[in-house]
């Protein structure tokens, strides 16, 4: 397509100069008193396109001449640029190398260039960039002392350049993580408050804060931020739901009474209060603080829809209620009665009903389900020697001395 346009100016110049310069008929007369000179049209035509390409060329090279001192400055700063981005190249390289000591003097070297040159100056992520590697490799070298200058020079810098916010982000994003591993974990929290709304809500930063907040032994704020990270796919379904259940238990083994069980569970979301392991382990926490009526008050819930439980999850809230089984009400027996027929081969479920109908001193039925739960090897061993407890002290109870014996010797084999 090009060819053709070319062909049709040609042909078009062609037709043109055919047309104005075929004759040579006309003349051209210059006066320059006391001189006449005259012309043919086409050799004036002729010096007259000369002319122009001599007077361009001529101020071409004028221009040059002109300009060569500043295209000579360019050249050099542009030469001194291009050292400095090598020498930041292979900082990187260096550092993702592990040459920590390297990385830290190719950065220097790159920002000590840019330092240099009054037109590099301007170009503040360079040099936040500089001083975050040089930071990075003075931090694996342990060197924290001369890290921390690095990083304070590259916040300094980061506030002064608008250009260098996001370096600033991932400054404050890396002084965190390094706090971290220093195991100052309050260092990393006020960090992490100092980032803006939408930097910290990213998953770098709700990771850095979820360790941080399980360092300084706060489960609540680290539940609350394994919560976010679940919902941005921080993790996968089944570790969310194991770390939140894990922090959950952390949050109530810390309380101290009954008092503070009870704030921790205010504090909990809706999903931890339905979820069975967490109020499981709340109401063995309540018992442990004497208070079984109030762990009853919060299994019943999951209790009545506990047909619809997988069986691990069954097995877990059975153990549960049979350790607040003491003073269990008579409310109680249609669930349990209930949940035994759509379990009667389980012997967890056995175990909890059998614990709940000793304590309101139903010693047959109990007895028969007690002794089905010890002898099962699928139940925990605590709950076997438990159940084997219960039934020398119902054989006490009776006056059997020989089941006694047997019973306690069952439980002390299990210890």
């Amino acid at each position: 397509m090009r060819s053709v346009v070319w062909l049709l100016l040609l042909a078009i110049v062609a037709a043109v100069a055919a047309t104005l310069l075929g004759s040579n008929e006309n003349l051209v007369t210059l006066y320059w008193a006391p001189w006449r000179v005259d012309l043919s049209f086409n050799l004036f035509m002729v010096g007259v396109v000369v002319l122009c390409l001599v007077l361009n060329a001529l101020i071409q090279v004028v221009g040059g001449l002109i300009d060569l001192p500043q295209r000579a400055r360019e050249w050099r700063v542009s030469r001194r640029d291009r050292i400095a981005q090598s020498a930041l190249r292979e900082a990187l390289a260096q550092y993702f190398g592990g040459r920590y000591a390297r990385a830290q003097k190719a950065a220097q070297r790159a920002v000590a260039i840019q330092a240099d040159t009054p037109e590099l100056r301007q170009d503040g992520e360079f040099t936040v960039l500089g001083h975050l590697l040089a930071a990075g490799s003075l931090h694996r070298l342990q060197d924290r002392t001369r890290r921390d200058e690095q990083l304070q020079r590259a916040f300094d810098l980061a506030r002064r350049s608008l250009g260098a916010r996001p370096a600033e982000e991932g400054a404050r994003l890396l002084a965190a993580e390094w706090a971290l591993e220093d195991r100052d974990a309050a260092r990393t929290l006020e960090l992490l408050a100092e980032l803006p709304p939408g930097v910290a809500r990213r998953t770098q930063a709700l990771r850095l804060k979820l360790q941080a907040a399980r360092l300084a032994r706060q489960p609540l704020e680290a539940l609350r931020t394994a919560r976010l990270l679940a919902k941005h796919q921080g993790f996968s379904p089944a570790a969310a739901q194991g770390l939140m259940r894990a922090l959950a238990v952390e949050a109530l083994d810390a309380a101290r009474d009954a008092e503070q069980v009870q704030g921790v569970w205010r504090e909990f979301d809706a999903a931890d209060r339905r979820d069975v392991v967490v109020v499981s382990h709340a109401a063995r926490r309540l018992v442990a603080l004497n208070a079984p009526e109030e762990a009853r008050l919060w299994l019943r819930p999951s209790w009545e829809r506990v047909a619809s439980l997988p069986r691990e999850e069954r097995d877990v809230l059975a153990l549960a209620l049979a350790q607040a089984s003491h003073g269990i009400g008579p409310e109680w027996l249609p669930r349990l009665e209930s949940a035994l027929q759509q379990g009667p081969r389980e012997a967890a479920m056995a175990y909890a009903v059998g614990c709940a109908l000793a304590a309101r001193e139903l010693w047959g039925k109990a007895q028969q389900l007690l002794e089905q739960a010890a002898q099962d090897e699928a139940l925990q061993t605590d709950a076997r020697r438990d159940a084997w407890l219960r039934l020398a002290a119902m054989a006490d109870r009776d006056r059997d001395e020989s089941r006694s014996a047997r019973c306690y010797r069952a439980a002390a084999l299990l210890a």
